[in-house]
Protein backbone atom coordinates (compact mmCIF):
# COMPACT_ATOMS: atom_id res chain seq x y z
CA UNK A 1 0.00 0.00 0.00
CA UNK A 2 1.62 3.52 -0.84
CA UNK A 3 1.20 6.66 1.25
CA UNK A 4 -1.68 7.71 -0.68
CA UNK A 5 -3.83 4.67 -0.15
CA UNK A 6 -3.34 4.91 3.16
CA UNK A 7 -4.57 8.37 3.32
CA UNK A 8 -7.55 7.58 1.53
CA UNK A 9 -8.11 4.64 4.10
CA UNK A 10 -8.10 7.38 6.64
CA UNK A 11 -10.05 9.87 4.92
CA UNK A 12 -12.94 7.09 4.15
CA UNK A 13 -12.57 5.63 8.07
CA UNK A 14 -12.73 9.25 9.19
CA UNK A 15 -16.27 10.85 10.52
CA UNK A 16 -17.22 14.32 10.14
CA UNK A 17 -19.97 15.28 12.70
CA UNK A 18 -22.63 16.87 11.44
CA UNK A 19 -23.04 20.73 11.20
CA UNK A 20 -25.47 22.04 13.93
CA UNK A 21 -26.81 26.16 12.90
CA UNK A 22 -26.55 28.50 15.72
CA UNK A 23 -28.00 28.66 18.90
CA UNK A 24 -30.93 30.54 18.68
CA UNK A 25 -31.68 29.33 15.61
CA UNK A 26 -32.30 25.60 17.05
CA UNK A 27 -34.35 27.58 19.60
CA UNK A 28 -36.65 29.33 16.64
CA UNK A 29 -37.19 26.10 14.95
CA UNK A 30 -38.23 24.40 18.13
CA UNK A 31 -40.34 27.18 18.56
CA UNK A 32 -41.66 27.58 15.12
CA UNK A 33 -43.03 23.77 14.75
CA UNK A 34 -44.76 24.57 18.71
CA UNK A 35 -42.63 21.89 20.49
CA UNK A 36 -41.70 22.21 23.86
CA UNK A 37 -38.43 21.23 24.99
CA UNK A 38 -40.12 18.45 26.66
CA UNK A 39 -41.70 16.94 24.03
CA UNK A 40 -38.06 16.79 22.48
CA UNK A 41 -36.18 15.80 24.92
CA UNK A 42 -38.51 12.46 25.17
CA UNK A 43 -37.60 11.80 21.65
CA UNK A 44 -34.37 11.94 21.80
CA UNK A 45 -34.09 10.15 24.93
CA UNK A 46 -32.47 13.38 27.25
CA UNK A 47 -33.63 15.85 29.47
CA UNK A 48 -35.24 18.99 29.10
CA UNK A 49 -32.35 21.09 30.65
CA UNK A 50 -29.89 19.29 27.93
CA UNK A 51 -32.00 20.75 25.20
CA UNK A 52 -31.83 23.53 27.35
CA UNK A 53 -28.49 24.08 27.01
CA UNK A 54 -28.11 23.17 23.49
CA UNK A 55 -30.19 26.16 22.47
CA UNK A 56 -27.88 28.06 24.49
CA UNK A 57 -24.39 27.20 22.70
CA UNK A 58 -23.98 23.87 24.08
CA UNK A 59 -23.48 21.53 21.64
CA UNK A 60 -24.25 17.19 21.71
CA UNK A 61 -21.83 14.70 20.62
CA UNK A 62 -21.95 11.40 19.09
CA UNK A 63 -25.12 9.46 18.15
CA UNK A 64 -27.14 12.25 20.27
CA UNK A 65 -25.82 14.81 18.02
CA UNK A 66 -26.60 13.07 14.57
CA UNK A 67 -30.73 12.79 15.82
CA UNK A 68 -30.60 15.93 16.97
CA UNK A 69 -29.11 17.58 13.33
CA UNK A 70 -31.51 14.91 12.32
CA UNK A 71 -34.44 16.77 14.04
CA UNK A 72 -33.01 20.72 13.33
CA UNK A 73 -32.70 19.36 9.16
CA UNK A 74 -36.72 18.20 9.53
CA UNK A 75 -37.53 21.07 11.00
CA UNK A 76 -36.23 23.74 8.79
CA UNK A 77 -37.05 21.18 5.92
CA UNK A 78 -41.09 21.63 7.19
CA UNK A 79 -41.36 25.38 8.11
CA UNK A 80 -39.50 26.11 4.69
CA UNK A 81 -42.87 27.69 2.39
CA UNK A 82 -44.13 25.18 0.13
CA UNK A 83 -44.74 26.67 -3.55
CA UNK A 84 -48.44 27.65 -4.23
CA UNK A 85 -48.61 24.67 -6.69
CA UNK A 86 -48.27 22.49 -4.17
CA UNK A 87 -51.66 20.91 -2.30
CA UNK A 88 -51.27 19.86 0.70
CA UNK A 89 -52.14 16.45 1.17
CA UNK A 90 -55.51 15.37 3.41
CA UNK A 91 -54.70 13.64 6.44
CA UNK A 92 -56.58 10.31 7.33
CA UNK A 93 -57.55 9.03 10.74
CA UNK A 94 -55.88 5.96 9.55
CA UNK A 95 -52.44 7.39 9.92
CA UNK A 96 -52.83 7.63 13.70
CA UNK A 97 -51.40 5.03 15.59
CA UNK A 98 -50.58 4.26 19.25
CA UNK A 99 -47.22 3.43 20.17
CA UNK A 100 -46.18 2.84 23.95
CA UNK A 101 -42.90 3.62 25.49
CA UNK A 102 -41.16 1.01 28.00
CA UNK A 103 -38.79 2.19 30.54
CA UNK A 104 -36.32 -0.67 32.09
CA UNK A 105 -35.34 0.01 35.48
CA UNK A 106 -31.64 -1.19 36.36
CA UNK A 107 -31.40 -3.21 39.73
CA UNK A 108 -30.58 -0.87 42.72
CA UNK A 109 -26.73 -1.01 43.21
CA UNK A 110 -26.30 -3.44 46.60
CA UNK A 111 -25.01 -1.12 49.04
CA UNK A 112 -21.76 -2.37 51.89
CA UNK A 113 -24.11 -4.62 53.54
CA UNK A 114 -23.02 -4.05 57.54
CA UNK A 115 -25.66 -6.89 59.16
CA UNK A 116 -24.84 -10.00 59.50
CA UNK A 117 -23.42 -12.44 56.64
CA UNK A 118 -25.03 -15.01 54.40
CA UNK A 119 -26.16 -17.76 56.49
CA UNK A 120 -26.55 -15.75 59.91
CA UNK A 121 -29.02 -15.07 61.66
CA UNK A 122 -30.83 -12.43 59.86
CA UNK A 123 -33.39 -14.54 58.46
CA UNK A 124 -34.74 -15.86 62.06
CA UNK A 125 -35.76 -12.47 62.93
CA UNK A 126 -38.59 -12.32 60.50
CA UNK A 127 -41.87 -13.58 60.76
CA UNK A 128 -43.79 -14.80 57.79
CA UNK A 129 -47.23 -14.26 58.23
CA UNK A 130 -50.04 -16.73 57.03
CA UNK A 131 -52.11 -14.16 56.87
CA UNK A 132 -51.42 -10.76 54.83
CA UNK A 133 -51.01 -7.10 56.56
CA UNK A 134 -50.65 -3.84 55.60
CA UNK A 135 -46.93 -3.07 54.94
CA UNK A 136 -46.34 -0.22 57.32
CA UNK A 137 -44.23 1.81 54.75
CA UNK A 138 -46.56 1.27 51.94
CA UNK A 139 -50.02 -0.04 52.97
CA UNK A 140 -50.07 -2.97 50.60
CA UNK A 141 -50.67 -6.55 51.42
CA UNK A 142 -47.38 -7.90 53.52
CA UNK A 143 -46.35 -11.20 53.95
CA UNK A 144 -43.44 -10.85 56.61
CA UNK A 145 -43.00 -9.00 59.74
CA UNK A 146 -40.17 -7.64 61.45
CA UNK A 147 -39.97 -6.39 65.09
CA UNK A 148 -43.64 -6.42 65.52
CA UNK A 149 -44.28 -4.30 61.99
CA UNK A 150 -45.48 -5.99 58.71
CA UNK A 151 -43.15 -5.04 55.82
CA UNK A 152 -42.10 -5.65 52.52
CA UNK A 153 -38.58 -7.34 52.82
CA UNK A 154 -37.93 -6.62 48.94
CA UNK A 155 -38.18 -2.91 48.52
CA UNK A 156 -39.55 -3.49 44.23
CA UNK A 157 -42.34 -5.08 46.09
CA UNK A 158 -43.15 -2.00 48.37
CA UNK A 159 -44.96 0.56 46.55
CA UNK A 160 -48.25 2.48 46.57
CA UNK A 161 -51.22 1.39 45.26
CA UNK A 162 -52.15 3.05 42.00
CA UNK A 163 -54.79 6.15 43.05
CA UNK A 164 -58.19 5.17 41.37
CA UNK A 165 -59.27 6.95 37.97
CA UNK A 166 -60.88 9.75 38.80
CA UNK A 167 -64.75 9.57 37.90
CA UNK A 168 -66.11 11.18 34.70
CA UNK A 169 -66.91 14.57 34.73
CA UNK A 170 -69.94 14.22 32.22
CA UNK A 171 -73.07 13.50 33.72
CA UNK A 172 -74.38 9.91 33.20
CA UNK A 173 -76.80 10.08 29.95
CA UNK A 174 -80.08 8.45 30.41
CA UNK A 175 -80.94 5.51 27.94
CA UNK A 176 -83.98 7.73 26.61
CA UNK A 177 -82.18 10.56 25.83
CA UNK A 178 -78.45 8.65 24.58
CA UNK A 179 -79.06 9.01 21.21
CA UNK A 180 -78.76 5.99 19.02
CA UNK A 181 -75.09 5.46 17.54
CA UNK A 182 -74.55 5.85 14.01
CA UNK A 183 -74.10 2.64 12.21
CA UNK A 184 -70.52 2.49 10.42
CA UNK A 185 -68.29 0.06 9.23
CA UNK A 186 -67.17 -2.99 10.99
CA UNK A 187 -64.51 -2.32 13.67
CA UNK A 188 -60.98 -3.63 12.21
CA UNK A 189 -58.35 -4.75 14.78
CA UNK A 190 -56.56 -1.74 14.96
CA UNK A 191 -59.57 -0.22 16.49
CA UNK A 192 -60.36 -2.83 18.64
CA UNK A 193 -56.75 -2.75 20.03
CA UNK A 194 -57.19 0.94 20.73
CA UNK A 195 -59.92 0.23 22.84
CA UNK A 196 -57.92 -1.98 24.96
CA UNK A 197 -54.82 0.24 25.24
CA UNK A 198 -55.15 3.71 27.47
CA UNK A 199 -54.51 7.24 26.02
CA UNK A 200 -55.29 6.49 22.85
CA UNK A 201 -53.38 10.14 22.21
CA UNK A 202 -50.05 10.37 24.31
CA UNK A 203 -48.12 7.39 24.98
CA UNK A 204 -47.34 6.78 28.68
CA UNK A 205 -44.66 5.44 30.08
CA UNK A 206 -44.14 2.56 31.90
CA UNK A 207 -41.41 0.95 34.22
CA UNK A 208 -41.48 -2.11 36.65
CA UNK A 209 -42.14 -2.13 39.91
CA UNK A 210 -42.16 -5.07 41.91
CA UNK A 211 -44.60 -7.71 40.36
CA UNK A 212 -46.02 -4.67 38.74
CA UNK A 213 -45.58 -2.16 36.66
CA UNK A 214 -46.84 1.63 36.91
CA UNK A 215 -46.61 4.66 35.05
CA UNK A 216 -43.99 6.89 34.39
CA UNK A 217 -44.58 10.51 35.27
CA UNK A 218 -42.54 12.62 32.49
CA UNK A 219 -40.85 14.75 32.93
CA UNK A 220 -40.51 13.64 36.15
CA UNK A 221 -40.80 15.43 39.59
CA UNK A 222 -36.28 16.68 39.45
CA UNK A 223 -37.10 16.93 35.74
CA UNK A 224 -39.60 19.42 35.79
CA UNK A 225 -38.26 21.30 38.64
CA UNK A 226 -34.57 21.71 36.30
CA UNK A 227 -37.01 22.59 33.31
CA UNK A 228 -39.31 25.11 35.43
CA UNK A 229 -35.62 27.03 36.41
CA UNK A 230 -34.16 27.39 33.31
CA UNK A 231 -36.58 28.49 31.66
CA UNK A 232 -37.19 31.05 34.67
CA UNK A 233 -33.76 32.22 34.13
CA UNK A 234 -33.62 31.97 29.98
CA UNK A 235 -31.43 29.01 29.81
CA UNK A 236 -29.13 31.33 32.11
CA UNK A 237 -27.73 27.36 33.85
CA UNK A 238 -25.31 28.80 36.73
CA UNK A 239 -28.58 31.53 37.53
CA UNK A 240 -30.78 28.42 37.33
CA UNK A 241 -28.12 25.94 39.24
CA UNK A 242 -28.09 28.65 41.87
CA UNK A 243 -32.08 29.14 41.94
CA UNK A 244 -32.55 25.37 42.50
CA UNK A 245 -29.58 24.58 44.91
CA UNK A 246 -31.09 27.37 47.53
CA UNK A 247 -34.55 25.98 46.33
CA UNK A 248 -33.17 22.06 47.44
CA UNK A 249 -34.40 21.29 50.99
CA UNK A 250 -38.24 22.43 50.24
CA UNK A 251 -37.73 20.02 47.02
CA UNK A 252 -36.33 17.25 48.91
CA UNK A 253 -38.93 17.21 51.29
CA UNK A 254 -41.94 17.70 48.70
CA UNK A 255 -39.99 14.71 46.38
CA UNK A 256 -39.85 12.28 50.12
CA UNK A 257 -43.64 13.23 50.36
CA UNK A 258 -43.95 12.18 46.44
CA UNK A 259 -42.41 8.54 47.59
CA UNK A 260 -44.10 8.24 50.67
CA UNK A 261 -47.46 7.98 49.08
CA UNK A 262 -49.55 5.33 50.49
CA UNK A 263 -47.28 4.72 53.30
CA UNK A 264 -48.87 3.92 57.28
CA UNK A 265 -46.01 5.85 59.04
CA UNK A 266 -45.62 9.50 58.85
CA UNK A 267 -42.21 10.17 58.70
CA UNK A 268 -42.14 14.05 59.19
CA UNK A 269 -43.76 13.37 63.08
CA UNK A 270 -41.55 14.35 65.81
CA UNK A 271 -41.84 11.71 68.20
CA UNK A 272 -40.02 12.45 71.74
CA UNK A 273 -36.51 11.88 72.05
CA UNK A 274 -34.14 10.97 74.85
CA UNK A 275 -31.93 13.33 76.81
CA UNK A 276 -28.72 11.85 74.81
CA UNK A 277 -29.81 13.01 71.46
CA UNK A 278 -30.77 16.94 73.09
CA UNK A 279 -28.20 19.39 72.85
CA UNK A 280 -25.87 19.86 75.10
CA UNK A 281 -26.03 23.75 75.04
CA UNK A 282 -27.45 26.47 72.62
CA UNK A 283 -24.20 25.87 69.84
CA UNK A 284 -22.72 22.46 71.37
CA UNK A 285 -23.75 18.85 70.21
CA UNK A 286 -25.45 16.00 71.51
CA UNK A 287 -24.12 12.99 73.30
CA UNK A 288 -23.83 10.84 69.73
CA UNK A 289 -20.58 9.29 68.14
CA UNK A 290 -20.78 9.43 64.57
CA UNK A 291 -17.40 7.71 64.31
CA UNK A 292 -16.05 9.71 61.50
CA UNK A 293 -12.71 8.89 60.02
CA UNK A 294 -10.13 11.15 59.97
CA UNK A 295 -6.73 8.72 59.83
CA UNK A 296 -3.63 8.94 57.85
CA UNK A 297 -1.13 5.84 58.29
CA UNK A 298 1.72 6.33 60.76
CA UNK A 299 4.65 5.03 58.52
CA UNK A 300 5.75 3.33 55.09
CA UNK A 301 8.45 1.43 53.88
CA UNK A 302 11.99 3.18 52.90
CA UNK A 303 11.50 4.67 49.19
CA UNK A 304 9.15 6.30 46.32
CA UNK A 305 5.20 5.97 46.37
CA UNK A 306 2.43 6.74 44.23
CA UNK A 307 -0.59 7.73 46.06
CA UNK A 308 -3.60 7.94 44.38
CA UNK A 309 -6.60 9.94 46.18
CA UNK A 310 -9.90 7.93 45.59
CA UNK A 311 -13.30 9.73 45.84
CA UNK A 312 -16.40 8.05 46.58
CA UNK A 313 -19.45 9.11 44.58
CA UNK A 314 -22.55 10.02 45.95
CA UNK A 315 -21.62 8.92 49.66
CA UNK A 316 -24.69 10.27 51.45
CA UNK A 317 -26.90 8.77 49.32
CA UNK A 318 -25.92 5.20 49.28
CA UNK A 319 -26.45 5.85 53.05
CA UNK A 320 -29.64 6.79 53.00
CA UNK A 321 -29.95 2.95 52.76
CA UNK A 322 -29.74 1.80 56.86
CA UNK A 323 -31.92 0.44 59.26
CA UNK A 324 -33.78 3.41 60.57
CA UNK A 325 -36.05 3.63 63.80
CA UNK A 326 -39.56 3.82 62.66
CA UNK A 327 -41.15 4.78 66.02
CA UNK A 328 -40.12 6.40 69.34
CA UNK A 329 -37.09 5.48 70.80
CA UNK A 330 -37.34 3.01 73.84
CA UNK A 331 -34.70 2.22 76.68
CA UNK A 332 -33.37 -0.89 77.25
CA UNK A 333 -30.06 -2.31 79.27
CA UNK A 334 -27.80 -4.99 78.85
CA UNK A 335 -25.66 -7.05 76.25
CA UNK A 336 -28.68 -8.15 74.13
CA UNK A 337 -28.94 -6.79 70.66
CA UNK A 338 -32.13 -7.11 68.90
CA UNK A 339 -31.15 -6.99 65.20
CA UNK A 340 -34.60 -6.40 64.08
CA UNK A 341 -34.36 -2.69 66.17
CA UNK A 342 -32.25 0.23 65.38
CA UNK A 343 -31.31 3.26 67.12
CA UNK A 344 -28.27 4.67 69.54
CA UNK A 345 -26.12 2.07 71.70
CA UNK A 346 -23.87 3.21 75.18
CA UNK A 347 -20.75 0.52 74.60
CA UNK A 348 -17.69 0.00 75.56
CA UNK A 349 -15.75 -0.07 72.80
CA UNK A 350 -13.24 -3.29 72.02
CA UNK A 351 -9.61 -2.72 71.60
CA UNK A 352 -8.12 -1.22 68.38
CA UNK A 353 -4.07 -3.10 67.28
CA UNK A 354 -4.77 -2.46 63.54
CA UNK A 355 -3.77 1.38 63.45
CA UNK A 356 -0.69 0.76 61.40
CA UNK A 357 -2.73 -0.83 58.17
CA UNK A 358 -6.11 0.28 58.71
CA UNK A 359 -7.97 3.27 60.99
CA UNK A 360 -10.31 2.75 63.79
CA UNK A 361 -13.91 1.67 62.91
CA UNK A 362 -14.92 4.26 65.75
CA UNK A 363 -12.92 6.82 63.99
CA UNK A 364 -9.99 9.80 65.42
CA UNK A 365 -11.56 9.47 69.06
CA UNK A 366 -9.25 9.90 71.86
CA UNK A 367 -11.00 9.45 75.32
CA UNK A 368 -11.01 6.37 76.34
CA UNK A 369 -14.19 4.56 78.49
CA UNK A 370 -17.85 4.10 77.43
CA UNK A 371 -19.74 6.15 74.57
CA UNK A 372 -23.21 6.42 72.76
CA UNK A 373 -22.81 5.03 69.20
CA UNK A 374 -25.42 4.54 66.00
CA UNK A 375 -26.40 1.36 64.79
CA UNK A 376 -24.47 1.15 61.80
CA UNK A 377 -21.68 1.40 63.54
CA UNK A 378 -22.10 -1.27 66.04
CA UNK A 379 -23.04 -3.35 63.63
CA UNK A 380 -19.68 -2.71 61.66
CA UNK A 381 -18.15 -3.63 65.23
CA UNK A 382 -20.21 -6.67 65.66
CA UNK A 383 -19.42 -7.98 62.13
CA UNK A 384 -15.36 -6.79 62.93
CA UNK A 385 -15.96 -9.27 65.98
CA UNK A 386 -17.09 -12.11 64.04
CA UNK A 387 -15.97 -15.18 62.76
CA UNK A 388 -14.86 -13.79 59.34
CA UNK A 389 -12.76 -11.29 60.20
CA UNK A 390 -11.76 -11.51 63.55
CA UNK A 391 -9.99 -7.87 63.65
CA UNK A 392 -11.34 -7.10 67.33
CA UNK A 393 -13.64 -8.17 70.40
CA UNK A 394 -17.44 -7.87 70.61
CA UNK A 395 -18.73 -4.73 72.22
CA UNK A 396 -19.99 -4.56 74.80
CA UNK A 397 -23.52 -2.53 75.02
CA UNK A 398 -24.45 -1.24 78.82
CA UNK A 399 -27.73 0.14 77.42
CA UNK A 400 -29.28 1.17 74.45
CA UNK A 401 -32.27 3.01 73.14
CA UNK A 402 -33.89 1.63 69.97
CA UNK A 403 -37.54 1.34 67.90
CA UNK A 404 -38.62 -1.49 65.05
CA UNK A 405 -36.57 -0.32 62.06
CA UNK A 406 -36.44 -1.24 58.58
CA UNK A 407 -33.80 -0.30 55.85
CA UNK A 408 -36.23 0.73 53.03
CA UNK A 409 -37.43 3.49 54.47
CA UNK A 410 -36.15 5.62 52.17
CA UNK A 411 -35.71 3.37 49.80
CA UNK A 412 -37.88 5.38 47.01
CA UNK A 413 -36.80 8.80 47.74
CA UNK A 414 -33.18 7.21 47.60
CA UNK A 415 -33.81 5.45 44.21
CA UNK A 416 -35.34 8.66 42.84
CA UNK A 417 -32.43 10.48 43.18
CA UNK A 418 -30.15 8.11 41.78
CA UNK A 419 -31.99 7.64 38.58
CA UNK A 420 -31.83 11.57 38.15
CA UNK A 421 -28.02 11.32 39.11
CA UNK A 422 -27.45 8.61 36.66
CA UNK A 423 -29.38 10.41 33.92
CA UNK A 424 -27.65 13.84 34.40
CA UNK A 425 -24.06 12.18 33.97
CA UNK A 426 -24.88 10.09 31.47
CA UNK A 427 -26.20 13.25 29.62
CA UNK A 428 -23.57 16.13 30.97
CA UNK A 429 -26.24 17.40 32.64
CA UNK A 430 -24.42 19.16 35.20
CA UNK A 431 -27.25 21.44 36.34
CA UNK A 432 -29.43 18.21 37.38
CA UNK A 433 -26.43 16.92 38.79
CA UNK A 434 -25.91 19.72 41.10
CA UNK A 435 -29.26 19.81 42.27
CA UNK A 436 -29.65 16.62 43.13
CA UNK A 437 -26.36 16.19 44.96
CA UNK A 438 -27.06 19.24 46.86
CA UNK A 439 -31.04 17.93 47.59
CA UNK A 440 -29.14 14.89 49.57
CA UNK A 441 -26.79 16.23 51.17
CA UNK A 442 -28.74 19.27 52.52
CA UNK A 443 -31.73 16.72 53.09
CA UNK A 444 -29.67 14.83 55.61
CA UNK A 445 -27.37 17.48 57.10
CA UNK A 446 -30.61 19.26 57.89
CA UNK A 447 -32.67 16.35 59.45
CA UNK A 448 -31.73 17.35 63.10
CA UNK A 449 -31.99 21.15 65.13
CA UNK A 450 -32.09 23.04 61.64
CA UNK A 451 -33.58 26.68 60.87
CA UNK A 452 -33.61 25.71 57.40
CA UNK A 453 -35.86 22.50 57.75
CA UNK A 454 -38.39 22.85 60.66
CA UNK A 455 -40.60 19.90 58.38
CA UNK A 456 -38.37 17.21 59.70
CA UNK A 457 -37.01 16.86 63.24
CA UNK A 458 -35.06 13.36 63.64
CA UNK A 459 -31.76 14.00 64.84
CA UNK A 460 -31.06 10.21 65.38
CA UNK A 461 -31.72 9.54 61.87
CA UNK A 462 -29.42 12.17 60.91
CA UNK A 463 -26.89 10.50 63.16
CA UNK A 464 -27.78 7.31 61.45
CA UNK A 465 -27.30 8.26 58.11
CA UNK A 466 -24.29 9.73 58.48
CA UNK A 467 -22.54 7.11 60.51
CA UNK A 468 -23.61 4.53 57.49
CA UNK A 469 -21.33 6.86 54.90
CA UNK A 470 -18.86 6.50 57.60
CA UNK A 471 -19.05 2.55 58.04
CA UNK A 472 -19.52 1.93 54.10
CA UNK A 473 -15.78 4.22 53.82
CA UNK A 474 -14.56 2.16 56.34
CA UNK A 475 -15.09 -1.38 54.48
CA UNK A 476 -13.66 -0.05 51.23
CA UNK A 477 -10.57 0.29 53.02
CA UNK A 478 -11.04 -3.09 54.32
CA UNK A 479 -11.37 -4.00 50.83
CA UNK A 480 -8.60 -2.34 49.35
CA UNK A 481 -6.55 -4.03 52.42
CA UNK A 482 -7.66 -7.52 51.79
CA UNK A 483 -6.52 -7.06 47.79
CA UNK A 484 -3.21 -5.99 48.57
CA UNK A 485 -3.20 -2.01 48.11
CA UNK A 486 -1.76 0.05 50.76
CA UNK A 487 -4.44 2.14 52.62
CA UNK A 488 -2.73 5.61 53.30
CA UNK A 489 -5.72 7.66 54.22
CA UNK A 490 -9.16 7.56 54.92
CA UNK A 491 -11.12 10.99 55.34
CA UNK A 492 -14.95 11.80 56.20
CA UNK A 493 -16.97 10.06 54.06
CA UNK A 494 -16.00 9.94 50.67
CA UNK A 495 -11.92 10.55 50.48
CA UNK A 496 -9.86 7.00 50.69
CA UNK A 497 -5.91 7.34 49.78
CA UNK A 498 -4.49 4.20 48.59
CA UNK A 499 -1.18 2.84 46.96
CA UNK A 500 -1.42 0.23 44.37
CA UNK A 501 -3.71 -1.32 41.81
CA UNK A 502 -7.07 0.49 42.63
CA UNK A 503 -8.20 -0.40 38.96
CA UNK A 504 -7.89 -4.25 39.45
CA UNK A 505 -10.41 -3.50 43.11
CA UNK A 506 -12.32 -0.38 42.45
CA UNK A 507 -14.20 0.14 39.23
CA UNK A 508 -13.59 3.99 38.01
CA UNK A 509 -16.47 6.28 37.23
CA UNK A 510 -19.25 8.28 38.22
CA UNK A 511 -21.68 6.32 39.42
CA UNK A 512 -22.45 5.25 43.05
CA UNK A 513 -20.99 2.16 42.74
CA UNK A 514 -17.86 3.29 41.38
CA UNK A 515 -14.84 5.99 42.73
CA UNK A 516 -12.81 8.25 40.73
CA UNK A 517 -9.59 9.96 41.04
CA UNK A 518 -9.44 13.08 43.13
CA UNK A 519 -6.01 13.55 42.88
CA UNK A 520 -2.49 11.85 42.55
CA UNK A 521 1.05 12.54 44.79
CA UNK A 522 4.31 10.93 45.63
CA UNK A 523 5.01 9.30 49.30
CA UNK A 524 8.70 9.36 50.71
CA UNK A 525 12.16 9.66 48.60
CA UNK A 526 14.48 7.96 46.46
CA UNK A 527 17.03 6.17 47.88
CA UNK A 528 20.79 7.26 47.12
CA UNK A 529 23.51 4.88 46.01
CA UNK A 530 25.43 5.64 49.21
CA UNK A 531 22.37 5.17 51.35
CA UNK A 532 21.96 1.98 50.06
CA UNK A 533 25.46 1.48 50.59
CA UNK A 534 25.52 2.29 53.95
CA UNK A 535 22.28 -0.19 54.63
CA UNK A 536 24.10 -2.99 53.28
CA UNK A 537 27.14 -2.84 55.24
Amino acid sequence: MTGFDAIDDLLASARQERPLPPAAERRSLREGLALSRAQLAAALGVSTSTVAGWESGRDPSGETREKYGYFLDGAKAKLAPLPEAVEQPAVSASTYTYTSTSTSTSASEPGPALGPEAGEEEGEDVDVLTVAEPCVLCGEPARHRVAGLAQHLDPAECHPLPDPAPASAEPAQSSTSRPAPARGPAPTASSRLDRRTPGNGHPVGVKATGRRARAVDEPGFIAAKVAAALAQHEGDMEAATAALVKQAIPDAMELLDRTRIGGRYDVVAHPALPEILHKQSAHGADQIWEARPKWTRPALPQGQWEVTALDINGAYLSALKTHLPLGQLEHSTGFAHDRRRAGVHLITPPAWDHDADLPNPLGARDEPGPLWVTEPTLRLLQRLSGPKYGLCEAPEIHESYTSGSTENLLEKFRTELREARDRAIAEADEVTLEYVKAMYSKFVSTMGASNYNRELYRPDWMHLIRSQAFANLWMKALKAHENGLTVVRAMGTDELHVIGDWRGVFPEGRAVTEVKIKDTYTLGTTITDDERGDHDA
